[in-house]
């Protein structure tokens, strides 16, 4: 299996397309904001990231432009935890910890294989802010070091209208838990 991160002109070309056809179509998520300007940042490095995450079902989407950065910010749009990116309990401690029925993967190890960091509890209801979403599954959250010291991780959704954080053990995974990520470029 070949394990290079770069895209073919055509594929990139296709990305692009994609990723200029959702930001249209989603003009509320970062209004002010000119396609033109964020093509213009799309290396191949953050192509190859935006193409793991729309393979993994996340539709990645603008959401916000850093002033004192200059970077335009991609997060995870699809209206429901990322589909190929569930049944991962939350980082590698945890998948070397559970002796039996071990996940394929781990939430931030994935993550950072894609080239992308996972959405903060901040981050997370900065989305919610934007649409609906989450309404049926859930979605790891970066975890404070002082909880994961102790076994735990957070996760949040979106239930009864109202954004949730929970916790569980770093360890657990199910078939509705993801995770959202975000991309700067």
């Amino acid at each position: 299996m070949e394990n290079k991160k770069e895209l073919s002109p055509q594929q990139q070309a296709e990305l692009i397309e994609t990723l200029k056809a959702r930001f249209e179509q989603n003009v509320n998520r970062h209004k002010g904001i000119e396609w033109a300007k964020v093509q213009a940042r799309l290396n191949a490095e953050k192509l190859w990231s935006l193409s793991e995450m729309e393979k993994t079902g996340g539709e990645p989407d603008i959401v916000g432009f850093d002033i004192k950065t200059g970077e335009y910010i991609f997060y995870d749009c699809s209206a429901e935890s990322p589909k190929d990116r569930r049944s991962l309990c939350y980082d590698r401690e945890a998948l070397e910890l559970r002796k039996e029925h071990k996940p394929e993967n781990a939430a931030i190890n994935m993550a950072t294989a894609m080239g992308i960091e996972i959405l903060t509890e901040e981050q997370y209801r900065d989305l919610q802010k934007l649409g609906i979403f989450d309404t049926k599954t859930s979605s790891w959250v970066k975890t404070p070091a002082e909880i994961r010291k102790l076994g735990g991780a957070l996760f949040c959704d979106r239930r009864y209208n109202q954004v949730f954080v929970y916790h569980n053990g770093a360890e657990s995974y199910y078939g509705v838990r993801g995770f959202r990520g975000f991309l700067r470029v």
